[in-house]
């Protein structure tokens, strides 16, 4: 288990000091290699001395620096750092260019090389087919400018770190220069996302009149955070605030049978790992899960009980009917998401009753997603419904017939019930979704939007926030609907959906239109450092809450997965805007203070349990952890 301050330290304020100690030794290097140097050891101030060391050391391509005096005929001059060493004890930054410079650069050759000059070659090529802002950097770097680079600034270091086959650093000579650097790495950013020039009648078109807070965080309304640190400071157990010295210990580890596909927690005494080839039962503890050694095999013989026509294996289990029973969710196609049924298990006969179809109007469709009709809806005994999504569908099924009946099992082929619902004309792009306590449904998108839609209508969303440029993969709200957590491939996006309305009065943006006063949303990240460690391939994925079924109780910590990581985030701290990782940045407030679980595999799932596991010397319910092979439980406690 570790953290990102232990590998932030590397890059604080005073091992600032340290490598910039160590880049003067370099230098002091070079001139004691110089025999033009004084007899005092130090360096001859006139022109003319300047221009003769150049001379001489042009062929090692040294230019001679000093922290505050770069050469003045160099355009965007930096100094540029590596990182080394990963996470290990040794990890530290070396000077990689004592004086290099920066350009941005409009190509369709992300990874070739132009031949030009820096900066000279390119700001006004004009080429056929598609054509990007790349940021090159001396002869070492040159990538194209996105989320991708991971970029984090640090303004009172006039210091950005980055991704780009590596970790690296760049400090400029001046706040100028800095400030400079930031905004046109925004504005190609821009470009780069929505293939439009950075502007604001372009901002207003891409965010929306009433969202421009999000393109301009500064003057963006933040008032709504501060009331709702206040209301989280109000709500049940906050006598038991999570506290800096609270730290994870694994409480059990339990190794499953078969590869671990995904996890169905339960709120009741069972939990369940679906695998390859059925379902381990566990039992839920306060310090986590355990097995029974109860296994329930897919396939056990019976005629009908079988997953011998599911096309893989499940990818999604849903718990309903007081968590007796589950619908398991297979795709038709490897590697796509979307199916034309799925199978109903008994949980305590371990028989699969029936296979559903989903259909409408007599024709068969598919379904990419579903998800219970609220929160707290996998606990109800009589549960019949549940939600469907679709690349362009947001659907009710029920599993009885137009008349209220449980239909006849026995049919080959039983029909879900279409209840409510609308199918969108193209474009919707839906992804992923997920429901609050009393049922209103948060929807996400290949664009990046995300839509809110009321317990009374699935037509029309009363809000939809812009997409930030990046699609959302996962999705999920608290059980109160104040708060959105998007997943995209690089970072989480916190949004606050509380709003005053025309009368005063404090509403989600679930429940009426937000007008213009909206919050900026927050974003979570992984430092650079720990990006580049978690591996080039690997994203974030299933990001959530943790877990309450109940009004009046708030959620307390957020996790998600990055291949071998699991990353948790202190959600009353994300919320807190003097919290100090929102000192000195640039554009969207972004918190990188957050504690990684490392496992030796990559990681499937990482969910807290239920809120009614957490116990009296903990904040929050166990957190568990599950590989292909393994599942991890962790509480969080107090260090004594």
């Amino acid at each position: 288990m570790g953290g990102s301050h232990s590998r932030e330290e590397l890059i604080s304020d005073s091992d600032e000091e340290e490598y910039e100690e160590e880049e003067e030794e370099n230098y002091q290097d070079s001139k004691d290699d110089t025999p033009e140097r004084s007899s005092s050891g130090r360096r001859p101030k006139t022109p003319s001395s300047l221009d003769e060391v150049a001379a001489k050391l042009e062929a090692l391509k040294l230019k001679y620096p000093t922290s505050n005096t770069p050469n003045p005929s160099l355009k965007n001059a930096v100094k540029l750092y590596l990182h080394i060493g990963g996470n290990t004890p040794k990890a530290k930054w070396v000077t990689s260019e004592k004086l290099t410079s920066y350009a941005f650069i409009k190509t369709a050759k992300i990874d070739g090389q132009d031949g030009a000059e820096d900066g000279e070659e390119s700001e006004n090529e004009e080429e056929s087919g598609d054509v990007w802002w790349v940021m090159k950097v001396g002869n070492k770097i040159r990538v194209k400018v996105g989320v991708e680079m991971q970029l984090k600034s640090f303004g009172d270091q006039r210091r950005v770190d980055f991704v780009a086959k590596g970790v690296w650093a760049m400090k400029f000579f001046s706040d100028e220069e800095y400030k400079s650097f930031v905004r046109k790495f925004n504005d190609c950013s821009f470009e780069n996302t929505y293939k439009m020039e950075s502007n604001d009648a372009n901002k207003v078109k891409v965010y929306g009149k009433d969202f421009i807070g999000w393109a301009n965080p500064e003057a963006a309304d933040d008032s709504i955070w501060e009331d709702a640190e206040d209301a989280f400071s109000k709500s049940p157990r906050s006598a038991t605030p999570v506290r800096a010295n609270q730290d994870l210990r694994e409480e059990f580890e339990e190794a499953a049978n078969g590869g671990i596909q995904s996890l169905a927690l339960g709120a009741l005494d069972n939990s369940f790992l679906v695998g390859d080839s059925g379902i381990q039962v566990v039992k839920n503890f306060t310090h986590g899960i355990q097995g029974k050694g109860v296994y329930v095999n897919f396939d056990n013989g019976n005629q009908r009980s079988g997953l011998n026509s599911v096309h893989s294996t499940p990818r999604k289990a849903l718990l309903m009917r007081a968590e007796t029973n589950m619908l398991l969710m297979s795709p038709k196609t490897e590697g796509k998401p979307h199916t034309t049924g799925l199978h109903q298990l008994d949980i305590e006969t371990g028989k699969i009753v029936t296979e559903w179809k989903f259909g409408k109007d007599g024709t068969e469709i598919t379904m990419r997603d579903i998800a219970n009709d609220s929160k707290g809806a996998q606990l109800d005994p009589s549960g019949a419904t549940f939600l469907g999504l679709d690349d362009n569908r947001l659907c009710r099924w029920d599993m009885r017939d137009r008349n209220g009946i449980v239909q006849n099992l026995a049919t080959s082929t039983p029909v879900l019930n279409w209840t409510q619902g609308h199918q969108f004309s193209r474009g919707t792009n839906f992804q992923c979704f997920a429901t609050t306590g009393d049922g209103s449904i948060v929807v996400g998108s290949l664009d990046g939007k995300i839509r809110l839609y009321s317990i009374t209508s699935m037509r029309q969303a009363k809000t939809a926030f812009p997409g930030l440029g990046s699609p959302i993969t996962h999705v999920d709200v608290t059980f109160d609907g104040k708060w959105i957590l998007g997943t995209t491939d690089t970072y989480l996006i916190l949004i606050c959906t509380l709003f005053t309305d025309k009368d005063g009065k404090t509403k989600t943006g679930f429940n009426g239109r937000m007008g213009h006063r909206v919050a900026a949303p927050r974003l979570l990240k992984l430092t650079p450092v720990d990006s580049h460690l978690a591996g080039v391939n690997n994203k974030f994925r299933n990001a959530q809450f943790s877990w309450v079924t109940e009004n009046g109780k708030q959620e307390r910590h957020l996790v998600a997965t990055v291949g071998k990581f699991s990353v948790i985030w202190n959600f009353q701290q994300v919320k807190n805007g003097s919290h100090e990782c929102y000192h000195n940045q640039e554009g969207l407030k972004s918190c990188y203070c957050y504690k990684i679980v490392l496992k030796d595999d990559s990681i499937v799932d990482s969910r807290f349990m239920h809120d009614k596991f957490a116990v009296s010397d903990s904040p929050e319910a166990p957190l568990v952890i599950a590989t292909p092979l393994k599942v991890s439980s962790f509480s969080i406690s107090s260090r004594r």
